[in-house]
């Protein structure tokens, strides 16, 4: 599925709008009221999703893929970013780090994910290490050839109870410039494994409907073949997802703040009060104006660090800019959404509530916004040996 032409692209984003209007618009406020994707609802937009090629159109043509670009997968996420990431989750793509499966595991996982088989996790966060990666205490001690694996996840997303999870644990320590620092490793665990337990945890009142898991490990016996790549390489392996994640994060908040902005000027321009349309007293008009602009500049931010990813000279600060600025920018026009809205904009009877609620997470998941802030001016000051 190779586009280059704007006309592709344009062909591209309408196909996706289409998509995300007729299978998941007409379900946001059931699945926010009732907690939860029915079955029913979940399967038809995996399989039209399959019908359209857009299930696993992140990975490569020569495993089973859609094969699109970087650019692409920006046009789409922004697209998906316009509605519950409950809903839109359903049209699978599975993560990247599946392409670091080895013939046998691309037989086991890989194949299986990209043919909406297998649903897959990213089990990295746990209660006692969020951002602190180094506060893992999950791990995994070899016994003969075998590693066994103990400790927790938690705030581990996913649309349904998965098939296997992508599990990072601590498999010993090394010597590094900067001092003794563990070596993580990531295991692929199947859910059903002895010792395993994966199960339903706490609920958001982000995103109603997309599920958080609560995964504990108590002597899990794993065989060599189920280590993901390299020994002792798991970080490296999470940071080729977690940057390109960050960008992700940051088109879908461009997708939302450009649906919840459109409604916000729609209200500003009908809604009269003293015989006026709101929006031509400053106190509103000002803030769609504020919006649009912090709008334009985030999508601008994305579009950079895509044309740098495509190069391949993104960096961690590159990825970070864009999950600060991004889920803060959706945080304030949000917000001033509500303001516009008024009393209305509390109601449960209209959207921008959920809106609201929604886009408080996208400040928090896939690294807070002090994190993203720390890591760029660590990027700033490291240069100078500070």
């Amino acid at each position: 599925m190779n586009m280059e032409t704007s006309v592709e692209s344009d062909l591209l984003i309408n196909t996706v709008r289409r998509f995300v209007e007729t299978e998941m618009f007409p379900h946001e406020e059931e699945v926010d009221r009732l907690g939860h994707v029915p079955e029913e609802i979940g399967r038809a937009i995996e399989a039209k999703s399959k019908e359209l090629g857009l299930y696993a159109c992140n990975l490569p043509e020569e495993v089973g893929g859609g094969g699109l670009s970087i650019a692409q997968m920006a046009l789409i996420e922004r697209e998906y970013g316009k509605t519950s990431h409950a809903l839109q989750s359903w049209a699978a793509r599975p993560t990247e780090l599946l392409m670091a499966c080895d013939a046998e595991q691309r037989e086991r996982y890989l194949f299986p994910a990209v043919r909406g088989e297998k649903r897959e996790l990213f089990a990295l966060t746990e209660p006692d290490a969020g951002s602190d990666v180094m506060g893992m205490k999950t791990n995994a001690r070899r016994e003969g050839d075998d590693w066994i694996l103990n400790g927790s996840k938690h705030f581990i997303s996913g649309p349904c109870m998965p098939d296997f999870a992508i599990v990072f644990a601590a498999t010993g320590v090394e010597e590094t410039p900067r001092g003794p620092r563990k070596r993580v490793t990531a295991f692929l665990v199947d859910v059903g494994m002895a010792g395993f337990d994966c199960r339903e945890g706490t609920r958001c009142v982000s995103y109603r409907g997309y599920k958080t898991f609560e995964l504990h490990f108590d002597n899990v016996r794993l065989g060599p073949e189920q280590i993901l790549g390299e020994e002792g390489r798991g970080l490296e392996l999470s940071g080729k997802w977690l940057g390109m994640g960050r960008i992700w994060v940051g088109a879908t908040c461009c997708g939302k703040a450009e649906r919840i902005l459109e409604m916000a000027t729609d209200w500003a321009a009908t809604r009269k009060q003293f015989g006026k349309p709101i929006g031509t007293f400053q106190a509103t008009g000002f803030r769609l104006a504020d919006g649009a602009m912090n709008l334009r500049a985030a999508s601008l931010l994305v579009n950079d660090a895509v044309a740098r990813a495509e190069k391949g000279v993104m960096s961690d600060a590159d990825a970070a800019m864009v999950k600060v600025y991004c889920a803060e920018m959706l945080g304030k026009i949000a917000d001033d959404a509500v303001q516009i809205f008024g009393g209305m904009g509390l109601m449960e009877e209209m959207p921008i509530q959920r809106f609201w609620r929604d886009s408080r997470l996208e400040r928090i998941w896939d690294g807070t916004s002090e994190i993203q802030r720390h890591i760029i001016t660590r990027s700033i000051l490291r240069p100078l040996g500070a």
